[in-house]
This record gives structure tokens, sequence and C-alpha cells, in this order.
């Protein structure tokens, strides 16, 4: 055996926490695998057994041979005839078993480069299978790595003894890691598969958060809190339900810490996402009330069958009920279980529209309109016949798609309730001038009118001095 080889038992021993003797049954499986590659006719034996003397540097090679009779003797790599046999064991017997040693010489030189690469790959499967030992119980665990490289879009993380892997699916999209980032992530799952142990972490599954509330918050590790569900959209928005089994205990209070402290440090730990604690209830109308905070519900109707929520609120906390591009609804929903949906509250706009309509309808009986001409109207500015004798008989025509005649006869009616008297367009009559007004007219009738003559300037008509 050559130092190289001892030098890589003493390392996997160390350094990757092997067994010795796992290690040595990796070498002495190489040695096997080098001796059958190397003597022709090898793979024909069926027992080898290799001895490797960790302390002397020797590797020996056994083979063990089946008994037969002298007669029988045929296939000389697996089988002894008595008579041989007897020389080296005089208590030999037929059909037993009998080891020779047939290592070649300077076989340990030769075969070292042949097994070494053999000895790698055993070695190899078993600190996979170490690290599946080790960790086969700690899925659902929060360990600390740092990041060694990247695979494609996975990040590789050392764990010590061991290397962990994060896929691109259980990344948080809004997070950069960069070689030697410090990171603490969530053990999702121990999978031994083809490819051997692996264990997959993550940073954006919802139990991460549930294991750094338990770390933090005494009172969720005692039990005296309950973590009743959890919710997450990673790198966004979190929201965690939690309750009491004791009255005396604030269990948001006891998440959220003395100003904070306890969420903050949680915060943190997630690169500033936002975590909205809840109040846990089995009412799902008082759920769902606490899980739309700060929105305010204007009704709660509750679809018990098909398990479904129907909210109504107000315009102005509609943006805030439904969150940004969706999030606190869709989040609310999972948190309960159940279809959580948001509608903006009608029957403010439905009592209105209800007073515009009987309002219009109070002008169309005044006016002897039907409500659709009546509704135009209102809308024009009409609410009252007061406001309708101000507007002109061309406005009428235009905005109730009517005749003149149609919009004289609305007019005229307005007058009439009012009591005012029409004016001359409407009433088809001249109106007598007024006293004011009489002389003026009866002189503009009897004086003709008189072209004018240019003034003949005086100097022009006087003779000019000779």
């Amino acid at each position: 055996m050559t130092n190289d080889i001892v030098a890589l038992i003493d390392y996997y021993e160390k350094e990757k926490g092997i067994d010795r003797d796992k290690v040595v049954a990796a070498l002495e499986y190489a040695f096997i695998s080098a001796y059958r590659k190397m003597v022709p006719g090898a793979d024909a034996i069926e027992v080898l057994r290799a001895e490797v003397d960790t302390k002397k540097g020797e590797t020996r090679i056994h083979a063990t041979l089946r008994v037969v009779a002298d007669d029988d003797y045929v296939d000389k790599f697996n089988e002894v005839p008595l008579k041989l046999a007897s020389k080296r064991d005089p208590e030999a017997q037929l059909d037993g078993d009998m080891e020779f040693d047939v290592t070649p010489k300077d076989f340990g030189r030769i075969a070292v480069q042949t097994a070494k690469q053999t000895m790698m790959q055993r070695l190899r499967q078993a600190e996979k299978e170490m690290i599946y030992e080790e960790f086969k119980d700690r899925a659902g665990d929060v360990v600390s790595g740092t990041v060694r490289r990247f695979d494609r879009s996975d990040v590789m993380l050392d764990l010590g003894k061991f290397e962990g892997v994060m896929p691109s699916r259980e990344r948080v999209q809004t997070e950069e890691y960069n070689i030697g980032d410090r990171i603490r992530a969530y053990v999702v799952a121990v999978e031994n598969e083809g490819r051997g142990p692996e264990i997959i972490l993550s940073r954006s599954h919802p139990n991460f958060v549930r294991r750094l509330f338990e770390a933090e918050v005494n009172e969720i590790s005692d039990h005296t809190v309950e973590i009743r569900g959890i919710a997450r959209e990673a790198g966004y928005r979190t929201k965690v339900a939690v309750w009491s089994n004791d009255p005396k205990v604030d269990p948001v209070g006891a998440c959220v810490g003395m100003k904070g402290a306890r969420v903050k440090n949680i915060v943190r730990e997630l690169n500033n996402e936002k975590v909205d604690i809840i109040r846990w209830s089995d009412d799902p109308e008082e759920f769902v009330r606490e899980a739309l905070k700060p929105a305010t519900l204007r009704s709660v109707t509750i679809d018990e069958e098909k398990r479904v929520v129907l909210v109504t609120v107000d315009e102005e906390d509609l943006s805030k009920a439904i969150g940004r591009r969706g999030q606190n609804a869709r989040l609310s929903s999972r948190l309960m279980g159940w279809d959580v949906q948001v509608r903006k509250d009608e029957s403010k706009k439905e009592q209105f529209e209800a007073k515009i309509a009987d309002a219009a309808h109070s002008v169309a009986e005044q006016l002897g309109i039907d409500d659709e001409l009546a509704a135009k109207l209102f809308t024009a500015g009409g609410t009252s016949p007061e406001m309708v004798v101000d507007m002109p008989v061309e406005y009428i025509c235009t905005v109730l798609e009517v005749s003149e005649e149609r919009s004289r006869d609305i007019l005229k009616r307005a007058h009439g309730i009012v009591g005012r008297d029409l004016p001359d367009e409407l009433s088809g009559e001249a109106a007598p001038p007024s006293e004011e007004e009489a002389p003026a007219a009866e002189a503009a009738v009897e004086e003709p009118a008189t072209e004018e003559k240019p003034e003949t300037s005086e100097v022009a008509a006087e003779p000019k001095e000779g």
C-alpha cells in the first residue's frame, strides 16, 4: 500500500467522518476489482478476499476453493483435488472449502492505480450513505451553510461535512446569492435515489417561516401559542394565523414582541418580506375580517356547502382588500382553505340611482312624458319644472331628441306648473308694446326714412378770387 492510499484513508476518516472500517472495506473491494483485471482468468474465480494490513502496508489476495475428488477435478479456478488439499491440511475433507493465497508479485505497487478509481467510487458511495443516515431524520430542520457554487440555477451549499442543494424551484426569486454568502435554509427532504442521497434545501417553503417563528417566539416553542396556518408568496408577503391556548396570552402580541422586536428579526431573515400576523378563529366570518385587514368589510356572506366567502367593501377599501396583484385576497383564501371573493359594495350606488329614478319619475308625471324622456331631461339638468322653464326650445330638442313642437308642449306645461306666463316664442302672439316704447314705435311708422345727402363744404361753394 502506498502513502497516498494511507493518506486517503486518513482524509476520509478524519475530514469526511467516514468510519475507518468502511474505508478499509472500500479499499479491499477496489483491490479485488484490480486483481480480476490484472490476472488472466481471475474473473472465473467465484470467491476472492482481499486482506489489507494498514500497519505493515501489505495487501494479500485469497481465493476460496472447493475440495473435490481427484477424478472429479475439472475447474482449476474454483476447485482443488483432495490429494493436494491433504498435503496442505491433513484434515481436509471432500466438499470442504480451503483458502489459498493467490497474490501476484508486486501486486500492491501495480494495483494501486487500478484500484484507486474504484476505491474513490466506493468511498463516495459510503459518504452519501452516511449523509442519508445522518440527515434522514433532519427533514424539517433549519440549517446554516455557505454558498459554494452554482449548478445552472441551483445553489450548492456547504453544510460542513456535507453539501446541500437548493433547486431553483425552492429559491426566493427576489433574492440574489453570491459565492461565500452565509445563509439559512429549510431541509425539505433527504432523497436517496439513483444519483445517491441529496439534501434538498429551501428558502421559499412556508415551513421555513414556521421554524423561524418557533426559534424566535418562546411562547410557540413551549406550545402556549400555536401556528394554525401559513400562506406564503415567497419574497413578497406571508400570512401567519396564530392561536393561544392561554386566554391571558395574546398570540399576536407574543409573535410581534416588544416594539416589534421578534417579528423584525424574522422579517430581516426573510429580506424584508411583508409578514401579516393574524388571530385565528373557527368562525369564517370573523377569520376573514382579520385576514383581509386593513380593509373594512361592509358585509360577509358564507356558503358553507361550497366553502365560499363573499365579502363586499367600499370602493376606497377595494384595493386594500384585494392587495397588490391580488396577494391579500389570494393568501387569505389559502390561509382559510375557502374561496374568498371580494366585490365592491354597490348598495350606495344603487340607492343613489333609485333616488334619481324616483325624482325623474316625479318630473315625468308632472310634465306628462314617459320615464325614459324624464331620465334624459333629469340628467341634462331638468330636475324640476322650475329648472325646465329656463331651458331653450332648441336645447330640449337636442337633449330629448324630439321635435320642436314636442319641446314647446313640454315647456308650456312646465310654465303652467310653475305659474309663469308663457313667453312670446311659446304663446305664438305678439306682445303689446309698453307705454314707454309706444311713442317711439309710432314715430318710426309716421316718419319715412330719407336719404342722407352729403354736406357741401362752404369753402368749396365760395367762388375763387381772381
